[in-house]
């Protein structure tokens, strides 16, 4: 690797604000707020929107939709008069 090419990597705590989670781990990122971390060290603080602990997928959250429901009740609805024929 060339020297002074890459960004600095340092550890930083994102703050997932949904669900009250936060991590620890590297990154390149910076921010002039911080926080004390469990170990006692002051850390970067980022403050995320949505994260894996309030996503709804990796939190098994999410809505399967039915599509094929869907397509008959718009045939129910509207009727099948605009489909076409051999």
């Amino acid at each position: 690797m060339k020297a002074s090419v890459h960004p600095a990597s340092r550890p930083v705590v994102f703050r997932d604000r949904a669900a009250d989670v936060a991590f620890l781990t590297r990154s390149t990122a910076d921010s002039a707020r911080t926080i004390e971390w469990e170990d006692g060290n002051s850390y970067p603080l980022i403050d995320v929107e949505i994260s894996s602990a309030s996503h709804p997928f990796y939190t098994g959250t999410t809505r399967v939709l039915d599509t094929a429901g869907r397509v008959e009740r718009f045939e129910r609805r509207y009727g099948s008069g605009g489909r076409r024929t051999k």
